[in-house]
């Protein structure tokens, strides 16, 4: 199986094992790709949906894999501990809004579905449980803002539910739905929503990107090894 490693910042690229020693293969629209193992690409797209899409899509039709793997860090709408791992169950975009037309909150409209699908959620966590590496699954709502403590946390909690708020996977779960490529977010906290803290949190994260960093090789190495 050809397996795309998807992170946004460079930051989150560089905690992955042996990035720094990496040429990259080449770069298109901005974005460098470079091969980490066999058969497995790895990029750092950039942050916010657009960037992740674009970089999705290159991955999808130029590279030609099979499943995606988006990873990095992501904030916690509960005390789960920072640097805690959490395999989304299933994502949503928040910010997504033509409520004014009929629709139903978050609905994107052409895939016309609110809730997007990952590949076989707790099986990965499975697999990182086979390598030493816990995690915990979780719905992750994504948008284009880094939410932090207010009315806008509140509304989101109260109408998603969701344990993890990021700014990508779900428009990369678009993409892979749209090009029948499997989809897997694993994602690292960085920080709590309702911390007095969080952006002190957020701007000393080097433990939650050194755990993404750490699992999400071994989980493709994983997955490889079933087909």
């Amino acid at each position: 199986m050809k397996i795309g490693l998807l992170f946004a910042m460079p930051s989150e690229f560089s905690a992955l094992p042996g990035a720094a020693g990496l040429t990259a293969l080449e770069t298109v629209s901005g974005v460098d790709f470079y091969q980490i193992a066999p058969d497995i690409l790895v990029c750092a797209g950039g942050v916010g949906k657009v960037n992740a899409a674009m970089a999705a899509e290159i991955l999808c039709l130029r590279y030609g894999v099979e499943l995606i793997i988006n990873a990095g860090v992501a904030g916690c709408f509960t005390d789960l501990p920072a640097a805690s791992l959490v395999v989304a169950s299933a994502l949503l975009q928040h910010d997504v809004d033509t409520t004014a037309v009929g629709d139903p909150i978050g609905l994107v409209s052409t895939v016309n579905r609110v809730i997007f699908p990952t590949w076989q959620p707790e099986h990965c966590a499975e697999l990182l449980s086979r390598c030493g590496i816990h995690a915990v699954t979780g719905l992750v709502a994504t948008s284009d803002s880094f939410i932090t403590r207010g009315e806008r946390a509140d509304w989101i909690g109260r109408t998603f539910h969701p344990l993890l708020t990021e700014m990508e996977a779900c428009a990369i779960a678009q993409v892979c739905l749209r090009n029948d490529v499997k989809f897997v977010a694993l994602k690292s906290v960085s920080d709590h929503l309702y911390s007095d803290n969080q952006v002190e949190e957020y701007a000393s994260f080097e433990q939650a990107l050194a755990a993404a960093g750490e699992a999400v090789l071994p989980l493709a190495k994983a997955i490889q090894a079933e087909f």
